[in-house]
């Protein structure tokens, strides 16, 4: 019986300039996007020098901002500082250094896990609600209702966010490392006994100065891009009930990166000054 060779559907191919255009359409769409946040970060330089003045809106975003996420912040450190400790000291026991513990905790957390994991944290709570908020008022039409009234929208709701976000991680951030050093302090003492007095002695024998500056600053830059990112993607969405949700999740996500890039920023300037 002869068989019956299958006949295979002929594959359509997208024309090469479709692929170009369609290269084009997000290239230009990346620069445009780029342009429009470059715009609304130098609105928000303008703005902040300007007259009149939201202190009790100020106030109030640090309230929310800053007490609010203090719980969060602070169970997150204590983890760092237990695991961290416990993670470590099988490591450093096969070399006999075991001593070192407080010292090699103490500089990871107070110099890089501390204020990155703190920054990521934030990102995730305040960047989302920031996001999530300023979407909802644009969507509910409040922004609009703002702007007839002759009140400036933009200096109360995105100006007071950003500096409530940018004042408030580096607190967050010593909160966070003292919190986490006492989760070291706790992990240490699972295995050995060491006391609370001589296990900090360790630590801050081994610090420097040099080593808190770089690590307080770049948090304000942390804190600045979160607010200024999670505002953005708030005060400019369209897209309906839609856009609420789009709008956190970019905050998110574009807060956490940004995060990433101002670290490794930070830490190639700390490096090319110290040497």
């Amino acid at each position: 019986m002869q068989q019956v060779e299958p006949i295979n559907p002929p594959v359509e191919r997208i024309p090469e300039s479709t692929n170009i255009s369609i290269r084009v359409s997000l290239l230009s769409k990346f620069f445009l996007e780029v342009a429009s946040f470059s715009l609304f970060m130098l609105r928000f330089f303008k703005e902040v020098f300007k007259p009149p003045y939201e202190f009790n809106e100020l106030l109030k975003q640090c309230f929310l901002i800053g007490y609010k996420s203090l719980p969060l912040i602070g169970i997150t450190g204590f983890i760092i500082g237990l695991v961290l400790t416990i993670q470590s000291r099988p490591t450093l026991a096969k070399f006999g250094a075991v001593s070192w513990l407080p010292a090699m905790v103490g500089v990871s957390i107070i110099r890089e896990i501390g204020p990155v994991i703190s920054a990521l944290i934030f990102a995730g709570k305040v960047g989302s609600g920031i996001g999530a908020e300023l979407a909802s008022m644009k969507v509910t039409e409040q922004i609009d209702a703002m702007q007839v009234s002759w009140t400036n929208p933009f200096k109360y709701l995105v100006v007071s966010r950003v500096l409530a976000a940018t004042l408030m991680l580096p607190l967050l951030v010593i909160f966070s490392d003292a919190i986490g050093l006492f989760g070291s302090f706790v992990g240490v003492n699972l295995k050995d006994h060491v006391s609370f007095y001589l296990f900090f002695s360790q630590i801050f024998q081994s610090l420097e100065f040099k080593d808190l500056l770089p690590a307080i600053t770049k948090t304000f830059f942390f804190g600045f891009a979160i607010g200024l990112i999670g505002s953005y993607t708030g005060y400019n969405s369209n897209k309906g009930t839609e856009g609420v949700g789009e709008a956190a999740n970019t905050a998110v996500v574009f807060s956490s990166l940004m995060v990433f890039i101002i670290d490794m920023l930070a830490v190639q300037i700390t490096s090319l000054m110290q040497s």
